[in-house]
């Protein structure tokens, strides 16, 4: 997918008003969701991503993983990962959210089904319930 393609469903699905907000509101997402996945993890959904996007979550998972020894990921759930989005994003913490199940979703279409059963499986169910997958396991569970 291309940029312009993901921030423009990025801007509709979180119903932003234009497009400089949706940039921010995804590369505050994809920073922050960088932090929480292993370095390497976060490499390869950078590795699917366009450039800029890349580079954002790349740099981020660089940064962790030289503060982390190598491999570990910030453990945190979503209470901090909302705050961490809001204060990069310029927003609060509600917006965050809105902002980042929207980016998961946008995620979600563009990265390959394996990689974002990989990326669900790293991250805790408070955050990975903001993943359609982790919406539509949440929905089985509490419907089985």
């Amino acid at each position: 997918m291309r940029h312009d393609e993901m921030i423009g469903k990025v801007q509709a699905l979180a119903q932003l008003p234009d497009r400089g907000t949706a940039e921010r509101a995804a590369h505050a997402v994809v920073s922050t969701l960088s932090e929480r996945l292993p370095a390497g993890l976060a490499r390869h959904v950078a590795a699917q991503l366009p450039p800029d996007m890349a580079a954002a979550m790349r740099e981020t998972a660089d940064m962790s993983a030289e503060r982390d020894s190598g491999t570990a990921c910030e453990r945190f759930g979503l209470t901090a990962f909302a705050g961490r989005i809001a204060v990069r994003a310029g927003t609060d913490e509600d917006a965050a959210l809105r902002d980042a199940a929207a980016v998961m979703e946008v995620l979600d279409a563009a990265l390959a089904p394996e990689l974002t059963e990989r990326m669900a499986g790293a991250l805790p169910a408070d955050i990975r319930e903001l993943l359609p997958v982790g919406r539509a396991a949440q929905y089985t569970e509490e419907t089985g």
